[in-house]
């Protein structure tokens, strides 16, 4: 229940750290898991946010993601969890780019290019893209319905 009521962005790592991480570890298994590991300090969601209403579809695995914005001015915040510990990856990254950004800021990130510079493409199976995807387009829409 208290994560449910948080409302201060989370963000484990930045997006900086886990590009350098990304540099550092040449090897395509290391880069997977440290992406695991990086799931692994998600805080859990409320079980209240476990429904079909949270469900990312395209995903091989289930990922909820609620996305809002609050303070002032307001800023994303995500809460996702999924049940495969590399989404789980996938989500404290996607934290890491869009967490504490204004919708204006969300629309402005170039998505493709931060994940082409990970390597993504090579690493996950066409289904987590897919999922990944899904995340993506979420947090997109929210940031335009944010700004409608």
């Amino acid at each position: 229940m208290i994560d449910r009521l948080r409302k201060e962005p989370v963000i484990l790592s930045s997006l900086e750290e886990i590009i350098d991480e990304f540099d550092f570890l040449d090897d395509p298994e290391d880069q997977i898991e440290y992406l695991i590991d990086l799931g692994l300090d998600l805080p859990a969601i409320d079980e209240s946010l476990k429904t079909e209403q949270y469900l990312v579809h395209g995903c091989q695995s289930n990922v909820w993601l609620d996305v809002e914005f609050v303070g002032e001015p307001a800023t994303m915040l995500i809460k996702a969890e999924s049940d495969a510990m590399i989404v789980n990856g996938l989500v404290a990254l996607l934290m890491a780019i869009y967490n504490g950004k204004t919708a204006e800021e969300v629309l402005a990130i170039d998505i493709r290019q931060i994940f082409d510079r990970l390597g993504l493409n090579r690493h996950l199976s066409p289904q987590r893209k897919n999922g990944l995807n899904g995340m993506v387009r979420r947090i997109n829409e929210a940031a335009r319905q944010q700004l409608a």
